[in-house]
């Protein structure tokens, strides 16, 4: 059971949007983690001079400073999603890891339907799925 975010602080990720001409639509996001070190706060890029460095090779923990890299980080967390499907037009939700695999030859986080199994890719913004 996936449960939906009350605010955007507590997130890393986060994406709303129809898939395949209208026919389903999706919502996913992931949860900040906990800080392994302290258990206190939640880890988040750095902060400098009171803005959040966008392209951090890294996650710190505020409270402890404790700093994990990015691609380890990043792979421990759970990509949470509301959807509607646009095979079998059934309503449900997933989780899958938060890390982008080759759907039909664009890199994409992908989704399985709990009803038909389909597989639903959430690709970067403009980029399509290539049909054959």
């Amino acid at each position: 059971m996936v449960t939906e975010p009350e605010s955007m602080e507590d997130l890393i990720y986060f994406t709303n949007r129809t898939i395949e001409e209208g026919k389903g639509k999706i919502k996913a996001w992931v949860y900040k983690k906990m800080c392994p070190q302290c258990n206190k706060a939640k880890m988040g890029k750095p902060v400098d001079k009171g803005k959040v460095k966008i392209r951090a090779k890294e996650y710190v923990c505020p409270e402890c400073g404790f700093t994990e890299e990015k691609k380890e980080h990043e792979e421990s967390l759970q990509l949470e999603a509301k959807y509607t499907c646009p095979q079998c037009q059934k309503e449900g939700e997933s989780t899958t890891m938060y890390k982008r695999k080759s759907f039909m030859g664009v890199p994409a986080y992908v989704v399985e339907c709990q009803h038909c199994s389909a597989k639903i890719p959430l690709t970067k913004k403009m980029k399509a799925v290539k049909k054959k």
